[in-house]
């Protein structure tokens, strides 16, 4: 079965001004940038884009700047499923449908509680999906406020069936997507890696592509592992040794790190975060992420991009 979905997603950020407002030139702007480097979808209104501290309103005009900017260039997913009780999840999901999006991303943790099991979530899946049977669905195994790992036997039925053609995998375990690989081999639900570690052998073993936070900084070269690994076998180990050690920025000072990034590079943007505390970008950050615009240079110059 053909699948909609493949190639490099970057985790849109949301930058915002000192006074934190949305700033939505930087978002036009990022747009672009991520389709100049390489991007073949964004992520948009996800963890990385501080979701969870958006208002539904902020949620909305942000996924449609991204929309109007985009221009069908790309693909566009989104998510802003944040909400805890069923009715109001259904509101946020209704209101995102209506935009012009090429999938609705559902996040698992918000589908059941951290102690519920794997029948509740998919109760409560099936029920959404019931409901918005004219939607195009994704999934998103969200770590925050708890991680929630969707079971092969769901992914081999959802991809089966048809409901679901889109998963960011944050399993972070080769032997995980070397079963999923298996599980929906035969359908048309695209496996999307966001761990670098993992990222090149799971393209090997069959996923279609990679949708994660590094994408932020240096997605032009994820776009030359995601089209090389099979021409360039040894030059891509290399590469993906490189974007593992890189990857450990997203531990640090995550968002305000890839916003300080921008705005050393190609796109001013203020550093104001809602989610995390500011003070982690501290001088230590600030040097990493120097050396880290020294490193990526370097890399594209060996990789001629």
């Amino acid at each position: 079965m053909k699948k909609q979905f493949y190639g490099c997603y970057p985790t849109m950020i949301t930058p915002f001004t000192s006074s934190n407002k949305v700033d939505y030139e930087a978002i036009r702007k990022m747009v672009n940038w991520y389709i100049d480097h390489g991007a073949d979808g964004i992520f948009a209104v996800c963890l990385s884009s501080e979701m969870f501290h958006l208002s539904e309103d902020e949620k909305i005009n942000i996924a449609q700047t991204i929309i109007d900017e985009n221009d069908h260039r790309i693909k566009i997913v989104a998510s802003g499923h944040t909400a805890d009780k069923e009715i109001d999840q259904l509101k946020q999901l209704e209101a995102m449908s209506r935009l012009d999006i090429d999938a609705l991303v559902l996040v698992s943790n918000r589908l059941a509680k951290k102690d519920e099991d794997d029948a509740v979530l998919e109760k409560n899946y099936h029920k959404i999906v019931s409901t918005f049977p004219e939607i195009t669905f994704g999934m998103y195994e969200c770590p925050y406020p708890y991680q929630k790992l969707l079971s092969t036997s769901f992914l081999s039925q959802c991809g089966l069936d048809g409901s679901l053609t889109f998963l960011k995998d944050v399993s972070c375990s080769l032997k995980i997507q070397e079963q999923r690989v298996q599980a929906v081999s035969n359908s048309s639900l695209s496996l999307f890696n966001a761990n670098t570690s993992t990222l090149l052998d799971s393209l090997i073993m069959g996923y279609d592509g990679y949708n994660g936070v590094m994408a932020n900084f240096h997605i032009d070269i994820y776009k030359w592992l995601y089209l090389n690994y099979k021409k360039y076998p040894e030059k891509a180990r290399e590469v993906s040794d490189f974007l593992t050690i890189a990857g450990v920025s997203e531990t640090r000072a995550y968002p305000m790190n890839a916003k300080y990034h921008f705005n050393e590079t190609d796109i001013p943007m203020d550093i104001m975060t809602r989610s995390k505390d500011m003070s982690m970008l501290n001088e230590n950050s600030i040097h990493e992420v120097a050396s880290l615009i020294r490193s990526e240079k370097r890399m594209r110059e060996y990789l001629s991009i």
